[in-house]
């Protein structure tokens, strides 16, 4: 019959397309059943409760040690300046030199006077020197022997002033040659040869300053130094022979300065007004890498944590809304995301306050292979290995997903 032929025709190509249906989608669950099982690796470290330092940072300002400015101690014009701009000077070396020539005029009449001051005093001696001898025969008068005697004496003293105005003018001749006052750095000269320099209003010439060491000056509540000073006091914080903490300085960077410095608590005061405290750490400066004027953060050792969790700083995570997290693989090896508290951030690790368990294993690289519940495969983390900006950044979803 031609109708159940053709319904039976029909039956069968309904039975073989579901059978081929059914053949697909077996092997589409097989192939993401592969690929969910396949292992994505990445780079983890245990963390293990240890010992760590633990520091507070005290911003402030790098100060010279010595700050000289050099002025016109005598009036006249510049006619030679004998220094390189932003050279090194020593104690004593010829910096300025300001026209001489009405200096050895005045030093010159001083000089004059001085000798006819002499010569006056010579005369009154000899005549004062005679009538002693006179009055003692009654030759002459009391009173012209009173006359000689304060004649003399007036002479001395015109002497003794001759010889102040001579060692005056010979002041002031010298300061026709400026010399530096103390060795340093010298910054650039403020006037040129030619100009006029006045001694009264005491012309700025040029500033040296002596940055072989340098200050930085730290300003922080009183309660933080009483604090500050019972640590050391107690051993917490290393401090020195004399009790002075070993700090280290910070720069823009975050990188290490170096050379070890020490706070100084001597000299320090309250300002009555703020409440905050003045103090200062000194540093060697051998290189001349700090300069006047830089800020720069100085790092005081405040104790050490006992059990302290910290990983590196590669491991945190930071979302959007200043949320931190950290990936950590469970113990079916499938990496998770854990919101962490971290506090310090020291050579490199940051310690983590909350939301780390002791021996957890935390990812440091590869974060942007894994999605949460991901299995990986656990490989040491290798700190030579630089690791991509992605690897640092938490993706926004995962982020956004964890703080919901």
């Amino acid at each position: 019959m031609p109708r159940s032929r053709f319904l039976s025709r029909r039956l069968l190509q309904v039975f073989l397309c579901g059978t081929v249906l059914l053949v697909a989608a077996c092997g589409k669950q097989e192939e993401q059943s592969a690929q969910s099982d396949m292992k994505v690796p990445v780079q983890v470290v245990q963390v293990n409760p240890k010992p760590t330092p633990l520091y507070i940072d005290l911003p402030g300002r790098a100060d010279a040690i010595k700050d000289a400015q050099v002025r016109a101690r005598v009036t006249g014009i510049v006619t030679g300046i004998h220094f390189d701009q932003g050279s090194d000077v020593d104690e004593g070396q010829l910096l300025f030199t300001i026209d001489p020539a009405p200096y050895e005029a005045a030093r010159n009449q001083a000089k004059a006077r001085l000798q006819q001051a002499e010569a006056n005093a010579k005369s009154a001696a000899a005549l004062a020197n005679r009538y002693q001898r006179l009055i003692k025969e009654r030759a002459i008068s009391q009173q012209d022997y009173d006359t000689a005697m304060a004649q003399h004496q007036q002479t001395q003293a015109e002497v003794a002033g001759a010889k102040a105005a001579l060692e005056s003018a010979e002041i002031d001749l010298g300061y026709t040659e400026v010399t530096a006052p103390i060795s340093g750095r010298i910054g650039k000269a403020e006037v040129t040869e030619g100009a006029l320099v006045s001694a009264t209003e005491a012309t700025h010439l040029a500033t040296i300053q002596q940055i072989d060491e340098l200050y930085i000056d730290i300003r922080r509540p009183a309660e933080e130094f009483i604090a500050l000073r019972k640590a050391i006091a107690s051993g917490l914080i290393k401090s020195n022979s004399e009790g002075e903490a070993q700090v280290t300085a910070l720069l823009n960077d975050r990188s290490e300065y170096p050379e070890k410095g020490r706070l100084l608590f001597s000299g320090v005061s309250v300002d009555p007004m703020t409440g905050q405290l003045a103090m200062r750490a000194i540093f060697p400066n051998p290189d001349l890498n700090l300069l006047p004027g830089m800020f720069v953060r100085v790092r005081v050792e405040q104790g050490v944590k006992e059990h302290a969790l910290a990983v590196p700083a590669q491991a945190i995570q930071y979302g959007a809304g200043g949320s931190t997290t950290v990936y950590i693989v469970d113990d079916e090896g499938k990496a998770q995301i854990a919101p962490v508290k971290i506090g310090q951030e020291v050579n490199g690790v940051i310690v983590v306050e909350e939301g780390l368990k002791p021996d957890a294993t935390v990812i440091v690289a590869g974060f942007q292979k894994i999605r949460p519940g991901a299995p990986v495969e656990k490989l040491p983390w290798k700190d030579d290995e630089p690791v991509t900006e992605t690897d640092h950044e938490a993706p926004a979803s995962e982020a956004q997903a964890e703080n919901e």
